[in-house]
């Protein structure tokens, strides 16, 4: 069974940083890309930084120059390092992996369980 497993979530003040991790298990033969979603109470779900199995990154506006996603492929981990936290960063936070189970089978997501950050102003 593939799992992601999240931590590092927490309450902090604006302008603090935090570091996400999300930990991988399970047998998987690629993995196409690794993201990081958030949600905050009556929003949609939103992408907020993406990384390919290149090394390619890519974040939503809002987070430009503050967060940035990076992957070590030897602990199986992804990370997100939030530096300058708002409040409007205010949201739980998921792990996602976009993997293919097998040589012949086709790209299946798996989600973390979430790890909520709370900025206050």
């Amino acid at each position: 069974q593939v799992q992601l497993v999240e931590s590092g979530g927490g309450l902090v003040q604006a302008g603090e940083s935090l570091r996400l991790s999300c930990a991988l298990s399970g047998s998987i033969f690629r993995i196409n890309a690794m993201a990081w979603y958030r949600q905050a109470p009556g929003n949609q779900r939103e992408l907020v930084a993406s990384i390919t199995s290149g090394g390619n990154t890519n974040y939503v506006d809002s987070v430009k120059g503050r967060f940035a996603i990076s992957r070590d492929n030897a602990k199986n981990t992804l990370y997100l390092q939030m530096n300058n936290l708002k409040p409007e960063d205010t949201a739980v936070y998921y792990c996602n992996a976009n993997y293919q189970r097998t040589l012949f089978s086709g790209y299946v997501n798996v989600w973390g369980q979430g790890t909520p950050v709370t900025v206050s102003s």
